[in-house]
């Protein structure tokens, strides 16, 4: 399978809609944002996102079909990565590989990650990246409806 990362097209943004307001991606992801349940601040958001040169936003595309996204934000000494793949598409590999395509294009040190402690999946995806388990914390997760765990990362 080829994974690529090209700039995201308007286009990509049904893509990615379809794929925040997904509940098993929900429930996953844990912390969600109001963008992952209304449309007005889902366009809203990728309308401010888009246009923030310290972003970098790339559409993540297996076989030539868009399956997600990755993104590094945030001032200097604190970059975040982030990256969503839609749930069919789990379990393949994909977000392993367009992290580390991510990483590579972002070339930024140090780059920090969050997920929920039970997402075991995207901890590995991130740990396979070369990230270390930095230290823990709790955060309300509107997609569980209660408190969660959440592992901090770092890459140095």
């Amino acid at each position: 399978m080829e994974i690529e990362l090209r700039e995201t097209r308007d286009d990509d943004l049904a893509v990615f809609w379809e794929q925040l307001t997904d509940r098993r991606l929900q429930r996953m992801a844990a912390v969600t944002r109001e963008y992952h349940y209304d449309r007005g601040h889902f366009d809203a958001h990728w309308a401010k996102v888009r246009n923030d040169p310290a972003v970098t936003l790339r559409t993540v595309l297996a076989d030539g079909v868009v399956v997600g996204h990755a993104a590094v934000f945030g001032p200097p000494e604190e970059r975040e990565v982030t990256y969503v793949i839609g749930p069919e598409h789990w379990g393949r590999g994909i977000a392993t590989r367009a992290l580390a395509e991510l990483i590579r294009l972002e070339g930024t040190r140090p780059l920090h990650a969050g997920a929920a402690a039970d997402n075991a999946g995207s901890v590995r995806v991130l740990e396979k990246c070369g990230f270390s388990v930095t230290g823990r914390t709790r955060e309300f997760a509107r997609a569980r409806g209660e408190e969660v765990e959440i592992v901090l990362l770092t890459l140095s």
